[in-house]
């Protein structure tokens, strides 16, 4: 046996090098494993929440046809023997009169688009950007998620569908609910037309002081039919519904204002109006 330094070297290095391949192959085995387990349990999650979303999706209606989307609960009128009105009843939750999309101006639909849902005339009833959106908004604001990304398809079928939503105790059955939503939306856009939807949506919506709809509330908030509006009252009106209470004009005039001008921005933005009626508005 040779004991020379050279070959005690060359011992030594081929010893270190086969404990550096055992350590290599160790770690690729372990970075292995970790990948199977994540791809795994992704899978495994996929799994779960197809076959929730299924069961949820079971229980409700095959025929989105009979699913009713338009609002109830109207005026009485009291007339006497000579045909005059005399009297408008008006229990809570029926202080609406409903009005034809035609007879609602163009800059009133138009507000209610830009500020709750502008890409309402292209997605098919749940606007995956607006959602990616909100998702970002809500992560880079400390995770407050109050920036909802509910199209007015949806909002429409949480008024009119899924009436029980006040009553939701629990982020599960907010979940369920908001499932089931999405896809009645996309279901019902496939067998209703925009125009439908809006109409129905502008004639159910809670718009404060207990008026529902815009025709009451145009008659409530400024003493006129909802076809009579400047731009300036239909932005006060659609700023309104995102928070009914904080943004009554009566009572918080200044919070209306804010959120007005907020309409009002987006209209120009997004091309609903020009520079000349944008100033017009605001200095209104």
């Amino acid at each position: 046996m040779n004991y020379g330094k050279e070959n005690a070297a060359k011992r030594s290095a081929q010893l270190a090098g086969r404990g550096k391949r055992k350590h290599h192959s160790a770690g690729l085995a372990i970075i292995r494993i970790s990948l199977i387990c994540i791809v795994s349990v992704f899978i495994a999650g996929g799994i779960f929440a197809y076959l929730y979303a299924k069961n949820l999706i079971s229980q409700l209606p095959e025929d989105v046809s009979k699913i009713n989307i338009s609002p109830t609960g109207y005026l009485s009128k009291v007339y006497d023997s000579d045909g005059h009105e005399i009297e408008t009843l008006a229990a809570t939750g029926s202080n609406r009169t409903y009005v034809k999309l035609e007879n609602i101006p163009e800059n009133l639909q138009n507000a209610f688009i830009a500020i709750e849902d502008s890409r309402f005339r292209e997605h098919n009833g749940v606007d995956i950007q607006g959602i990616i959106r909100a998702a970002y908004t809500g992560v880079t604001n400390g995770f407050d998620f109050s920036q909802g990304a509910s199209t007015i398809t949806q909002q429409l079928l949480k008024n009119n569908y899924f009436t029980t939503w006040t009553s939701e105790h629990t982020f599960a059955d907010s979940l369920n609910r908001k499932i089931q939503e999405q896809y009645l939306a996309i279901q019902v856009e496939k067998v209703v037309s925009k125009d439908t939807i809006l109409e129905n949506y502008l004639n159910s919506i809670n718009l404060g002081q207990n008026t529902l709809g815009v025709e009451s509330a145009s008659q409530r908030y400024f003493g006129k039919s909802v076809s009579d509006l400047s731009l300036s009252e239909c932005a006060v009106i659609a700023g309104i519904t995102q928070n009914p209470s904080k943004y009554n004009p009566i009572y918080h005039p200044e919070d209306n204002a804010k959120r007005r001008k907020k309409v009002l921005n987006n209209m120009l933005e997004q091309g609903y109006i020009t520079e000349a009626e944008y100033n017009e508005a605001i200095a209104d």
